[in-house]
């Protein structure tokens, strides 16, 4: 399967709010400063006579009183459910603490879950919103810069599972994301690069001059610009919306956004949940997969370098974990089986087939095996 579709064209506007057009299911992405707090986000959010905002330890100090304010103008009941914060804890037994809650305060079917956090808190929101009772609706409120330009948008929700990430779950679409840029300012440094993760793959798969104006804005980034930081997350989210809207499923254009994925995964797995971020792991997948793509004849070498150059100026790691001091690649490929990618054991990876334009494909076990050795600290 190949992705050489035409991608939209960046808006030369600041656009607020980028549409996801699926049918009877669209919805809305605004993009903004200050609409966290502000009553006016979620007028036009499903009715009911509870609101639940989801969040976790880290998040809920800064701003779930915020929240709570805001939604108060709309729902006779704010709830809060409070879960502890990290990967680590993606699992059955924080799921239920969820339901644990939706059960014992009576929420019914139209109960509006609000997920306010990160990738997990949002991943875990959506899984717990398709589940209770068959299906409440829910909105994103996405506080890092990962999950604003990923993990929000699109309605895949997911736990994880000791064998493989994200492997049960559902997909399920928000009402609604609403992405508040100031919440970026008390990013921790380490969860504004892995953020980067997600904001660069779009370059190699889909948008070239994306890449350009990423080389140019790096710096800028970084420090948090205001101005730069609004044009990352708006280009992400066009070319995200976009992708999901022709192929909501996964069934085969999609795929393209799992650059670096494959290889990531492995990493967090083996590594252990939590122990390299999400984006910590994409970004060292993302040059194990260009190297890969490179042996393949796909790219060439300058290509990979300059993708790697990127990666290491966003403060993210460009050499993949070991996972089996032993045999390293048999601990990474064992892993990679049980993506969710792969078919019938066959390994598929997201491989730049020219820049700007992704493929999914097979690669041999000998050069996959060649790649992984060259990738990883030794």
């Amino acid at each position: 399967m190949t992705a050489t579709t035409t991608f939209p064209q960046a808006s030369a506007q600041n656009l607020h709010s980028v549409p996801i057009d699926l049918g009877e299911r669209s919805y809305p992405i605004h993009i903004g400063t200050g609409l966290l707090g502000a009553a006016s986000s979620f007028a036009a959010c499903p009715k009911a006579a509870q609101a639940v905002i989801v969040t976790n330890t880290t998040v809920a100090p800064l701003y779930a009183q915020q929240l709570q304010a805001a939604l108060a103008t709309h729902y006779p009941q704010v709830r809060t459910v409070t879960l502890p914060d990290g990967e680590a804890y993606k699992d059955w037994q924080t799921l239920n603490l969820i339901f644990d809650a939706l059960l014992g305060h009576g929420c019914d079917r139209k109960t509006a879950l609000f997920a306010l956090g990160g990738g997990v808190v949002g991943d875990m929101t959506g899984f717990a919103a398709a589940s209770y009772m068959r299906g409440v609706p829910f909105v994103q409120i996405p506080t890092t810069l990962l999950s604003q330009v990923d993990s929000s948008v699109g309605g895949k929700t997911a736990i994880n599972h000791p064998l493989g990430k994200n492997m049960i779950g559902a997909f399920y679409q928000p009402q609604r994301v609403v992405c508040d840029l100031s919440s970026l300012a008390t990013l921790p440094e380490r969860e504004l690069s892995a953020g980067l993760a997600e904001v660069i793959k779009y370059g190699p798969i889909a948008d070239m001059a994306f890449l350009d104006w990423l080389e140019q804005h790096m710096d800028a980034l970084r420090q948090r610009d205001g101005a730069a930081l609004a044009q990352a997350v708006k280009r992400s989210v066009e070319i995200k919306a976009w992708v999901v809207g022709q192929d909501e499923k996964e069934s085969g254009l999609r795929a393209i956004l799992n650059f670096g994925h494959t290889f990531g995964h492995a990493i967090e797995a083996g590594m252990g949940y939590g122990h390299w971020l999400h984006g910590e792991a994409v970004g060292a997948g993302m040059v194990m997969a260009a190297e890969l793509s490179q042996r393949l004849g796909l790219v060439d070498g300058a290509f990979v370098q300059r993708l790697t150059q990127l990666i290491a100026r966003a403060g993210l790691p460009t050499r993949g974990a070991v996972l089996d001091a032993q045999d390293n690649a048999a601990a990474y490929l064992a892993h990679m089986r049980v993506d969710k990618k792969a078919e019938a054991g066959d390994i598929r990876f997201v491989l730049i087939d020219g820049p700007g334009q992704a493929i999914v494909r097979s690669a041999p076990d000998a050069l996959v095996r060649e790649v992984i050795d060259h990738c990883c600290c030794s």
